[in-house]
């Protein structure tokens, strides 16, 4: 894939990816605020309007409110921006380039929403039973999506070197 395709299939995708975040956490804060939990396929997915200001599953939630912004925003954003620096620059296959643009997407729409707001908003929930996620968003499945993505992509091409 040449540099040119692969900076627009990666702009794209951040893009596509960033708006529907923004769309649906708009709609949740818009939809679901102060409402009580919709539950939905058996109970298997619940939708319900939560904040978050810590990372992944709340972790840091309780530390200080400079120490988050230092973590969360600061190094997040540092963290970002080389990972996009690495990404322009390889010369990496279409499949690591869209694994690794998920990841930066996710990211970016969640640290956006740290720097206007200091938190996070997270609505969705899926599980059977006791046995449920934390609750996330659409950011969060591109985060998720993007490591198994290149993961795979890894994966592939090291089999494939393995059997020259």
């Amino acid at each position: 894939m040449t540099t040119f395709k692969r900076c627009c299939l990666m702009m794209c995708l951040v893009a596509v990816t960033v708006g529907c975040d923004r769309v649906t956490k708009h709609m949740a804060v818009e939809n679901l605020a102060g409402q009580p939990a919709r539950s939905f396929l058996g109970d298997t997915v619940r939708i319900a309007y939560a904040e978050n200001t810590g990372a992944f599953l709340s972790l840091g939630a309780d530390l200080p409110q400079v120490v988050r912004t230092v973590l969360f925003t600061g190094a997040t954003g540092i963290l970002l921006a080389l990972l996009a620096t690495v990404a322009w620059r390889s010369g990496w296959g279409r499949w690591r380039a869209v694994g690794l643009s998920l990841f930066i997407a996710g990211g970016l729409s969640n640290w956006i929403d740290r720097v206007i707001d200091g938190r996070v908003i997270d609505f969705l929930n899926v599980g059977i039973g006791n046995l449920r996620t934390g609750v996330f968003n659409v950011a969060d499945m591109a985060i998720m999506a993007g490591m198994a993505v290149f993961l795979l992509a890894e994966g592939n091409v090291g089999r494939k070197q393995d059997s020259h």
